[in-house]
């Protein structure tokens, strides 16, 4: 099917940094474009709402800039002072349509930086380099300088020779503002004695670790052994330090982070037990060990918990209990707050039930998408639940994507 040229007047971004237009034939969600403009797009015709990219500017925004040609930067053609603006809008349209709740939220908490903030990042292996994976009907885009980085991780990629890294097909690197050091994983088939001499190669590249993992359909989960020094590395989020590794997840703008997690302990307040579901290592959970009495940090992912049994073990922290398990599933007595940082997915029926018949009266929901979060907090507000504070927090600059800070209390 041929792609439409289509003029179009874009009135607003929605949700993934598409610019909403329409036509006499409907709704038209056009990547590139930003609210106010006027744009020639190439538009995919089909059923549901028809999709294109902008082809030319017409007339531009006021907020446009040049862009940077990354996959993952969806909003780098906007100023950063007009993400800001966008993604507290994103949020304040989930509230109204998904929630039904029509009410202001607070400004967007920046990042600290626009740019250079990740600390961690994974790219195909090609023989013209390191490579952004195929998305979009587009083959892999070579990255020479990836200006979302941080530059630890830069710097070691610069002294890398991609043609030394076979038989891996992909590596995934992560940072430590902390310490600065860096770790990598290199992703492919075959035994770790496989990979003894990109390994060095590595290591000579200025990494202090590296892991090889098994190609897996989800993200590592065919497992990882270490091959050659560190598999870990320490990262401070707020007020704690966490152990984090090329291969579990962490929050990967620790800076930003570290803003959303001491205003969500802020929010919890103080009791005797506060439960922190989806916990992981405890990067939040911690935070609240100086204001209640126990703290029980809950997470399906033996990994992350390993970490940060590890964690407390070192700092001393004998309030802080960590369990595996389902979070529609926990059963905790006597709990006076929950704070909960889902996966993209959300809260799921049977966790919303555990939390409504459970002895807290404070939600802190922590959420990284606005479509589940408004899901669920409008099924907590007919259960009876008051929304209080909501704020965004910009974790991803240049990118769509934004997080959300907010509690419900009863």
């Amino acid at each position: 099917m041929s792609d439409a040229l289509l003029t179009l007047e874009i009135e607003k971004l929605v949700a993934g940094g598409l610019g909403l237009a329409r036509d006499e034939s409907g709704v038209v969600l056009v990547r590139g474009a930003l609210p106010g403009e006027r744009v020639t797009a190439s538009v995919r015709e089909g059923k549901g709402v028809r999709q294109g990219t902008v082809v030319e500017v017409l007339r531009a925004s006021p907020d446009r800039v040049e862009a940077t040609e990354l996959p993952t930067a969806d909003l780098a053609h906007a100023t950063y002072d007009a993400q800001l603006q966008y993604k507290r809008a994103f949020v304040e349209e989930a509230l109204s349509r998904i929630a039904k709740v029509r009410r202001a939220v607070n400004p967007t908490v920046p990042s600290p930086e626009a740019w250079a903030y990740r600390n961690t990042a994974q790219y195909l292996v090609t023989p013209q380099g390191l490579a952004y994976r195929e998305r979009r009907g587009t083959g892999p885009l070579v990255v020479g300088k990836d200006p979302l980085v941080m530059p630890q991780i830069q710097a070691v990629m610069d002294r890398l020779d991609p043609a030394l890294l076979a038989p891996a097909t992909e590596v995934a690197f992560r940072a430590s503002r902390l310490t600065g050091e860096v770790v990598a994983a290199l992703i492919g088939p075959g035994e770790p004695k496989a990979y003894l001499k990109v390994s060095d190669h590595l290591m000579d590249a200025g990494v202090v670790g590296v892991s090889l993992a098994e190609p897996a359909g989800k993200r590592f989960s065919a497992g990882v052994r270490l091959i050659a020094g560190e598999s870990e590395i320490r990262e401070q989020f707020g007020n704690v330090q966490v152990s984090v590794s090329a291969t579990g997840f962490a929050q990967v703008n620790p800076a930003a982070a570290s803003l959303a997690y001491l205003r969500a302990a802020e929010l919890a307040g103080e009791g005797d037990h506060a439960v922190d579901l989806y916990g992981g290592a405890g990067a939040i959970g911690r935070h609240l060990s100086g204001k209640f009495r126990r703290v029980t940090v809950l997470d399906s992912s033996p990994e992350a918990l390993a970490r940060g049994r590890q964690d407390v073990a070192q700092t001393g922290e004998q309030n802080v209990t960590y369990r595996q398990g389902d979070a529609a599933r926990f059963s905790e007595l006597g709990t006076d707050v929950i704070v909960v940082d889902p996966p993209r997915a959300g809260l799921d029926e049977l966790a919303r039930d555990q939390i409504h018949a459970s002895t807290a009266d404070r939600l802190v929901y922590v959420s990284c998408d606005p479509a589940t979060w408004a899901r669920d907090v409008g099924d907590l507000l007919r259960r009876g639940w008051k929304l209080g504070e909501v704020t965004p927090h910009d974790f991803y600059p240049q990118t769509s994507h934004v997080e959300i800070v907010s509690v419900l209390n009863r």
